[in-house]
C-alpha cells in the first residue's frame, strides 16, 4: 500500500465541508453514500461518521469529479483493489507505474474501534512507516479490500505476530465479532492498525470481485483498464 507523495499538512477546511453538509441534513446520525461507477459495473460505498477527516476529504474529492475517469491502477486478488491516483487518468505508457499522484497533504491516521478490514472495507493508502511513522493517509488514494477467509487459528497466529513488540498495555487482539466476521465474510487482517477504514461497499460485492480477479501486468496494473466515476448520492 505504499506510493511517494509529498506530505503537507490537511488544510482545517475539510472539518467545516463536513459541518456544513450535517447542519444541511440536521441528523448527526445519517451517513453519506458515495456511487463508485466503473467500467466493470456499480458500486455503492457508505462513509464513517467515525472517520471525519477521511469521510469529508473524499466528499470533497467526490464533488469537484476529481476521481472521474482515473484508473483502478493497483489489483491483487484476494487482497484489495487500489485507486485514486490522477496521473492514472491518461496512463497510456504501460511501462511507468503508478500510484505516485495525489494531492499536497496527507490526512491523520483515524484508527477507531470497530472499523476494520472486512470484505468491502474502504480504506486510505499511505506511505510506509520508514518515512510516514505517523501512519498518515494519502490525500485521494484509497483501496477496498477483497481478501480472504482467515480461521480463528490464522487469527491467534497474527496476534501474536502484532504483539510480539508490545507490551501488554498496548497488545492487539481480535473480538469475536471480528473472528466471526473474517472467517465466515474474509479480509484482510493485518492491516488493522496501520491504515484507516473510514467506510463500507453496501452494493456491488459482485463488481468488487470482478475487478479484484482482473488478470494483472509486472505492475499489478489490470490488462483491460478499469475506469471510475465517483458521486455522492446522499
Amino acid at each position: 500500500m505504499q506510493f511517494t507523495l509529498r506530505s503537507l499538512a490537511l488544510a482545517t477546511a475539510l472539518a467545516a465541508v463536513g459541518a456544513g453538509a450535517w447542519a444541511q441534513g440536521g441528523n448527526k446520525e445519517l451517513r453519506h453514500l458515495v456511487e463508485i461507477n466503473t467500467t466493470a459495473g456499480r458500486m455503492v460505498v457508505e462513509l464513517y461518521n467515525e472517520t471525519p477527516l477521511h469521510r469529508d476529504n473524499f466528499l470533497k474529492l467526490a464533488r469537484e469529479h476529481y476521481y472521474d475517469s482515473t484508473l483502478f491502477h493497483r489489483v491483487i486478488k484476494g487482497f484489495m483493489i487500489q485507486g485514486g491516483d490522477p496521473d492514472s487518468r491518461k496512463a497510456d505508457d504501460r511501462s511507468k507505474p503508478l500510484g505516485n499522484g495525489g494531492p499536497d497533504y496527507t490526512i491523520p491516521a483515524e484508527f477507531r474501534p470497530g472499523l476494520f478490514h472486512r470484505k468491502g472495507a474502504l480504506a486510505a493508502a499511505r506511505e510506509g512507516d520508514d518515512i510516514n511513522p505517523e501512519k498518515a493517509s494519502s490525500g485521494s488514494q484509497f483501496y477496498i479490500v477483497q481478501g480472504r477467509s482467515w480461521l480463528p487459528s490464522d487469527l491467534a497466529r497474527l496476534e501474536e505476530k502484532k504483539n510480539a513488540d508490545r507490551p501488554d498495555s498496548l497488545a492487539w487482539h481480535y473480538t469475536e465479532e471480528q473472528k466471526d466476521t473474517y472467517w465466515k465474510v474474509g479480509g484482510a487482517p493485518h492491516l488493522d492498525g496501520n491504515y484507516t477504514v473510514f467506510g463500507q461497499v453496501l452494493e456491488g460485492m459482485d463488481v468488487l470481485d470482478l475487478i479484484a480477479n482482473q488478470p494483472t501486468d509486472g505492475n499489478d496494473r489490470p490488462l483491460t483498464d478499469v475506469r471510475m466515476w465517483v458521486r455522492v448520492i446522499q
